[in-house]
């Protein structure tokens, strides 16, 4: 039978009821099985041209829901994405990516990204944004991680929180994603992730607790993986259990894209949306309604949640779309996060910021070909891009003649080659072809020294949906970088000159092989279609950097403590892993290889900052770490019990040259005697507003109590010991300032249910 030729009762005329929200209960009551099942299962696969791309109501967008005409029931919009509306024919604000977006440590600044992002929903006909993507960052070489936000669950989880509560504000929905313990691309199919429930709690799931309870999603969409060997679009422990159960979700919860395998698991599960449906879904879903396999209160609940869902959406309510967003306001809001999220790793001897009246020679090839964002689900289709070229000149800055017509030269042949390659490829996974890196002649670095003030080189690098990182050809630099890199920095630094690298990634790179030539570095992330402007503001001092690493920056990748878990396939080029190893329907899943058919999480909670710190391993840049062009002096700092709450107070002080915004991280070290505990954790978190120098912001940070709380898996609760807990105000994860102590006089428990289990895993240290 087929989605699209439901039986004769959906055809049937003349009945007077139609769905509205004070009704749902009687729309239920009315819909045939067969319409029930149209319901839950999408529009169906038929009606796309890909996974993930549909020309129904909206041309690009991801899904629709299956209208019931009879009942007043109306199909509804699913766009992706994270940094934008991934939608055709329209132009559509490029934001910065989700680690751009956190490392600003701004909440409010998200927020008003959000506000941007969810006009632009709004107005060209979409009703649900599938974004954020919140998972998190638990290894470098994760193809998805610029999506996300962090490797800690607070940060991750407050920035999602801005975002969620921006869009929606609105009047349109969202789906935070992808639920849970999404952290690799590599057979993501049918990866099983073995994790701990204590490390589940406190670290991959507590990032979308803290995001939901705080904004209140109109979605949840649940991942492609397993977790302890359910699929986690079949896990009625994770979308049951722990969402609605512990966390009182009451939202609808859908699959990912083509995610599940059998249409009444991932319903009684919990999931009330397959997408993007199929008939194979919709028969078995009326299969299983029909012998009674399949409780109908289940599927009841199910379709309860979606037509609450419908009645929210703009769809239903008849708003007329406008086609014409605020581009204009949201390119500049665009703008401002780009800016604030730009982290400035290196400043040696004042290279920055750039004097006024500078002449720069720029040179590698993404400086003339910025890359704004991402591939797959996270890119958008955007109506302009301000590489680093446009934007230092449009902010008055002169550009070395010599180097810049080396490069116009260069990039005319790469243009045309990177066109000729790619119009091979229409798949959204296969990366772009970037523009080969090169080096100009020893004449032209010699001249360009002699001439030019300062050099910049920008780095850049693609990041994608659908397969990870490879550790020998994307984290670390290419030969040909490093070769340009030693050739700028060595005729520069005899003329005295100094050498800046902009980083232009979706992530992290290896900086201990290159770093020391460089006088500054600065990492701008993919910051969406406002680049160059956002870079040179940031360069020129007409913003000083305020951005603070999301994450660690390991020494060595191989410090880092997945690094053993995240398989590396030996190829010169990136590969699609998504259905690298398939279990097809009726087929037992595989548990053959380590790392690809399931992965153990054996580090438990020491993931990232957690391990850095706790055992003593030194990183290369450390998790919230960031320069300025000023200093800042804290003072005054008071820890007070306030109800359930500890509130932080100290003062913050700009004590240096230049306006600037500073972040300050709180840092909670507990008793650690009735269980292993990390040296620190990020308990709280706040961005003053600008300050003048001398001028001061008293600062108050709320800290629950319930996130001091650690996992106790044999009691399936939260467990605070009782004890003297230490409150640190750091500048990010290894540099302490100021600390004072709090003694909790009682222990306290609050239970979950027993959800999640695990097989005996080995955790090591």
């Amino acid at each position: 039978m087929m989605i699209g030729s439901l039986l004769v009762t959906v055809l049937l005329a003349g009945s007077p009821l139609k769905l509205n929200g004070d009704n749902i209960s009687r729309i239920v009551n009315e819909l045939t099985t067969e319409e029930k099942a149209a319901l839950l299962v999408g529009s169906g696969a038929k009606a796309f041209d890909g996974v993930g791309y549909t020309t129904l109501y909206v041309k690009g967008a991801a899904g629709t829901t299956h209208p019931i005409d009879r009942l007043g029931i109306p199909a509804i919009v699913l766009a992706d994405g994270p940094a934008g509306v991934r939608i055709d024919d329209r132009p559509c604000t490029k934001f910065p990516i989700g680690t751009s977006l956190s490392s600003t440590w701004n909440p409010s600044l998200v927020e008003e990204v959000g506000k941007a992002i969810g006009n632009e929903v709004l107005e060209y006909g979409v009703d649900v944004l599938l974004a954020p993507g919140v998972n998190i960052q638990r290894n470098p070489l994760c193809g998805r991680n610029f999506e996300y936000y962090s490797e800690d669950p607070l940060l991750a989880g407050k920035i999602a929180a801005g975002y969620i509560r921006g869009i929606q504000s609105q009047g349109v929905g969202t789906s935070i994603k992808h639920f849970a313990a999404n952290n690799q691309e590599l057979n993501r199919l049918y990866l099983d992730a073995r994790v701990s429930p204590r490390a589940l709690r406190e670290l991959y799931l507590r990032n979308f607790e803290i995001a939901i309870k705080e904004s209140d999603p109109w979605t949840v969409m649940t991942s492609y993986n397993y977790i302890n060997g359910t699929l986690a679009a079949e896990n009625h422990d994770l979308a049951t259990g722990v969402l609605r159960e512990d966390w009182g979700y009451k939202g609808l919860v859908m699959t990912d894209w083509a995610a599940g395998v059998y249409a009444d698991k991932i319903v009684a599960s919990g999931n009330d949306l397959i997408q993007p449906g199929s008939d194979a879904h919709y028969n078995r879903l009326v299969q299983a309604m029909n012998e009674g396999s399949i409780p109908m209160a289940a599927i009841d609940t199910a379709v309860t949640r979606l037509l609450r869902l419908i009645v929210k959406c703009p769809r239903f309510k008849g708003y007329e779309y406008s086609d014409k967003p605020a581009l204009e306001h949201n390119a500049s809001v665009a703008r401002k996060a780009a800016e604030e999220g730009i982290v400035l790793l290196r400043n040696n001897a004042g290279a920055l910021p750039l004097a006024p009246d500078s002449k720069i020679a720029l040179f590698g090839v993404t400086s003339y070909d910025f890359i704004t964002g991402g591939t797959g689900a996270g890119n958008v289709n955007g109506s302009y891009v301000i590489d680093l070229r446009q934007g230092l000149s449009d902010a008055g800055f002169a550009l070395d003649k010599t180097t810049d017509e080396f490069y116009a030269d260069c990039m005319r042949y790469e243009r045309f080659n990177t066109k000729r390659i790619n119009s091979k490829f229409d798949q959204w996974f296969v990366d772009a072809e970037r523009p080969a890196e090169a080096l100009p002649s020893k004449d032209i670095l010699t001249r360009a020294a002699k001439e030019a003030d300062k050099a910049i080189i920008t780095i850049g690098r693609v990041f994608g949906e659908g397969k990870d990182r490879l550790h020998q050809f994307s984290y670390l630099l290419s030969a040909a970088e490093m070769r340009l890199i030693k050739a700028v920095s060595e005729a520069f630094h005899a003329e005295g000159k100094r050498l800046i690298v902009v980083l232009d990634v979706g992530g992290i790179v290896d900086m201990t092989a290159w770093q020391d030539m460089a006088d500054a570095i600065v990492v701008s992330w993919l910051p969406g279609c406002e680049a160059g402007h956002a870079v040179a503001s940031v360069l020129s001092g007409r913003e000083t950097p305020s951005g603070r690493l999301p994450m660690s920056v390991p020494v060595s990748y191989y410090d880092d403590p997945t690094a053993c878990s995240m398989p590396q396939i030996l190829t010169d080029k990136p590969v699609n892993y998504s259905f690298y190893r398939p279990a097809p329907a009726g087929i037992k899943k595989r548990y053959d290889l380590e790392n690809i058919d399931y992965v153990n999480y054996r580090e438990g909670i020491y993931s990232g900052y957690r391990y850095y710190v706790t055992e003593k391993v030194r990183t290369a840049y450390p998790f919230g770490f960031g320069l300025s062009y000023t200093d800042f002096r804290y003072s005054g700092m008071t820890v007070e019990e306030d109800g359930e709450d500890f509130v932080v107070r100290l003062d913050v002080e700009n004590t240096g040259g230049h306006s600037g915004k500073e972040v300050i991280q709180i840092y909670v070290k507990a008793p650690g005697r009735d269980m292993d505990k990390p040296s620190r954790e990020l308990k709280g978190f706040t961005k003053t507003g600008t300050l003048a120098p001398g001028q001061s912001e008293t600062v108050r940070i709320r800290i629950p109590r319930s996130l001091l709380a650690s996992y106790d898996e044999e009691r399936c609760g939260w467990a605070t010991e009782k004890g003297t807990y230490s409150f640190i105000a750091a500048k990010n994860a290894e540099t302490p300032v100021l600390a004072r102590k709090i003694r909790i006089k009682d222990a306290s428990f609050t239970p979950t249910g027993n959800y999640l289990r695990a097989e005996p895993l080995f955790i090591e240290r």
